[in-house]
């Protein structure tokens, strides 16, 4: 079996509310090791290239805004200006964009074995209210998408954690230069993967 790596943005909203340190402890716990680690003020151009740029996941992200607001009884045109879906999905990516740069962020590459869903179990679920109690999002974050809609920004859930073991490779290698990440066995490794 093959360790994996995932990438982990402590955001804007968990630095600011001084949570870092909490949440890096989270999945050092765990028995994840940390390979790379650093705190900046992401940058616009990265932002633009972590979140896809195609027309199916503007589509994507849109429907899913879309269908939330039918649900709700939010007047989509009121608050976007529009029904189109990409357009949605483009105003939501500016959103984040603009986000991500309101404050430093800490931004941690791990590799483990299952990583991703090691990562993603203690993240919890994306949607704060969604999130179990006992994750970081349940525990740290009770935004709505609601509000976050009506206030035309992107839900604050204090942490990003990439979702599929492709992207974890990816979002490493954009947020990392090769040089910034570092290979070690941690000594509960050797007792648990001898």
């Amino acid at each position: 079996m093959k360790k994996q790596k995932a990438l982990i943005i402590i955001k804007p909203d968990a630095v600011q509310r001084g949570l870092s340190g909490t949440i890096v402890k989270r999945f050092e716990q765990v028995g994840l090791t940390i390979i790379g680690f650093k705190f900046q003020k992401a940058d616009e151009k990265t932002v633009i290239a972590h979140y896809p740029s195609t027309d199916a996941w503007f589509e994507k992200v849109g429907k899913r805004t879309l269908n939330n607001c039918q649900v709700k009884g939010i007047d989509v045109k009121d608050t976007f200006k529009t029904d189109d879906a990409i357009t949605i999905g483009k105003q939501v990516k500016q959103w984040l964009i603009t986000y991500f740069q309101e404050s430093p962020v800490l931004v941690m590459a791990v590799e483990g074995y299952e990583v991703i869903e090691i990562v993603r179990k203690l993240s919890g679920n994306t949607i704060p209210v969604l999130a179990a109690p006992g994750t970081i999002r349940g525990d740290f974050s009770h935004d709505s998408i609601d509000l976050a809609n009506e206030t035309c920004r992107p839900l604050r859930n204090v942490i990003h954690a990439s979702d599929a073991v492709e992207d974890g490779e990816k979002e490493v290698a954009l947020w990392f230069t090769p040089d910034e990440l570092f290979s070690y066995v941690r000594c509960d490794e050797k007792i648990m993967f001898p």
